[in-house]
């Protein structure tokens, strides 16, 4: 329970909840995009199951791209405008394989190449296309691979999962799969992507990096539809993580750890509109659960506020205006930057963690 301001100063209010909220430490060491102009994304995702026989590739090809032109169907629809990027769930293309992988993994060249190529321009969307993918026959190397392709139709780059999953009492990674090495962070026109995929959840130091290296967006494609954990990691790194998956959702997860978009069965294709130029704003008695800003800017401002989590996300529907200017106007700093006060403030008390 947050103690009420009523009974104590203002800006001590503001500190315990400040304190009573989790943050990472990401959140004091990820530049903030609050001064930067509106960018909005939209980005689609698919929740579709391939456990059923494999089909040929010729027919999964056109399963696929199904997918990829109802996603891009629902974005004109919705948002009067085409998708900037969309996500496929892991090994979308091949499927999910055991014993001879290799010999069913699939080259980039030929025709995954062609269709998704040809979808990227028709769409001028951004597409993250897992699969299998034959590195090099002769060496018996294939990879779980989520390739991305650029809205003319050029590679961007690949990712290969780091983390292969293991079946208890096996010692194979994913049955001979050759484990990746990096963590790549891609450039895109509308900000940085990052992309994980199933198994990688489970560890920390891929979704570091991409943290490191500035990731604003992070594309998830997994058989897993797990939530809590990539809530975590939305959170915990301060940037949005998009899942693609086999079953149960397929969601959205901003910066707080919150989900604000998910589908669930018998629906498979989903499409949102989020802005990559934000803040984070803890409770003050001046936001007024963001009524303040919304009083101040109408529609100018966007935000979506969580009582139970005395914290909200703030941006801008004016190109002309930051969302940080906004926020300034009421003389409000970003959740990160009042922690980076406060922590000040502690060490100057003499408080043990901040005596350094």
């Amino acid at each position: 329970m947050r103690i009420e301001a009523m009974w104590i100063p203002a800006v001590a209010a503001a500190l315990v909840a400040l304190w009573a909220s989790p943050t990472s430490a990401a959140e004091l060491r990820v530049k903030s995009t609050l001064d930067q102009r509106p960018r909005k994304v939209i980005v689609g995702t698919t929740m579709q199951a391939f456990w059923v026989e494999y089909p040929g590739l010729e027919k999964r090809l056109e399963q696929l791209s199904g997918l990829i032109d109802r996603l891009a169907e629902e974005s004109g629809k919705k948002f009067g405008r085409g998708l900037d990027l969309a996500i496929l769930p892991e090994m979308a293309v091949t499927g999910e394989l055991s014993g001879d992988v290799v010999g069913h993994s699939l080259p980039f060249e030929g025709p995954m190449r062609d269709t998704f190529v040809r979808k990227a321009r028709e769409h001028h969307c951004y597409i993250v296309v897992p699969t299998y993918l034959l590195d090099d026959k002769e060496k018996k190397v294939c990879s779980n691979a989520a390739i991305l392709i650029g809205r003319t139709g050029k590679l961007v780059g690949i990712y290969r999962k780091v983390h292969l999953a293991v079946q208890t009492g096996s010692d194979a990674l994913e049955d001979g799969t050759t484990p990746g090495k990096q963590a790549p962070v891609f450039n895109c026109d509308f900000g940085k992507l990052g992309i994980q995929i199933c198994f990688d959840i489970e560890f920390d130091d891929g979704w570091a990096e991409l943290a490191r290296q500035g990731a604003e967006l992070v594309a998830w494609p997994t058989q897993s539809p797990q939530t809590a954990r990539p809530a975590f990691r939305a959170m915990q790194n301060r940037y949005y993580i998009v899942s693609s998956t086999w079953r149960n959702n397929a969601s959205f997860f901003e910066p707080t750890g919150r989900i604000f978009a998910q589908i669930r069965d018998p629906e498979h294709v989903l499409v949102e509109q989020f802005d990559l130029s934000y803040a984070i704003l803890p409770w003050s008695s001046t936001l007024q659960h963001g009524k303040a800003l919304q009083k101040k800017y109408g529609d100018k401002v966007g935000f979506r506020y969580y009582e139970d989590e005395d914290r909200g996300m703030f941006w801008s529907n004016d190109p002309r205006v930051t969302i940080g200017e906004m926020i300034r106007s009421l003389g409000l700093n970003e959740q990160a930057e009042e922690l980076r006060r406060i922590r000040k403030l502690y060490d100057k008390a003499g408080v043990p963690e901040y005596q350094h």
